[in-house]
């Protein structure tokens, strides 16, 4: 008999975290094929529904309404114009953008509404079947790595693998993710 083994530790945390997410956004984005919206993706929800509750908006606000990096959100329109979902036009300098809905995702807005109150219902029910709450503690864990980011702690528990450490409160990686 072989001893049995313990599942993945921390070394794998990243690996498992996009397992997690993988498997969360693969089955919302198959609801949204199965509701006819083939292509639309889970990361275009958010982006979305601040349009629709605050009007046009710049990548900056976009980003800052949704919680990611302004890369983020920059990348996540640009898939949006692709789909005929967003429109962007020059702001009041040649570098900012104003992103507005288009008639496409108005029309869609009320699937959408249906979509994400499903949504939000199965996701209290996955969280009732955890040891605790996963919003939670995904939000501690930002704002752990927020205070101290990653290559902080590397740094510190094995500077010579760390070139010039970060100084302690200096952001994580550019583009927003912890890995």
């Amino acid at each position: 008999m072989t001893p049995s083994r313990p599942g993945p530790g921390p070394e794998l945390l990243g690996t498992r975290l996009r397992q997690l997410l993988d498997l969360l956004d693969g089955d919302v984005a198959a609801v949204h094929a199965d509701l006819g919206l083939p292509g639309f993706r889970p990361r275009f929800t958010p982006v979305v529904r601040a349009l629709a509750a605050s009007g046009p908006a710049t990548i900056r606000e976009l980003a800052r309404a949704v919680g990611v990096t302004h890369s983020a959100a920059s990348q996540t329109v640009a898939q949006m114009v692709t789909a005929g979902l967003v429109a962007s036009t020059p702001g009041r300098d040649a570098r900012q953008r104003i992103v507005r809905l288009t008639p496409r995702a108005e029309s869609l807005l009320p699937t959408l509404d249906a979509e994400a109150a499903a949504t939000t219902a199965a996701a209290a029910e996955f969280e009732a079947e955890l040891s605790f709450p996963l919003s939670r503690l995904v939000e501690e864990a930002l704002d752990a790595l927020h205070r101290r980011p990653m290559r902080q702690r590397i740094a510190a528990v094995a500077p010579d693998l760390v070139a010039d450490p970060p100084a302690p409160g200096a952001a994580g990686t550019t583009d927003g993710t912890v890995r």
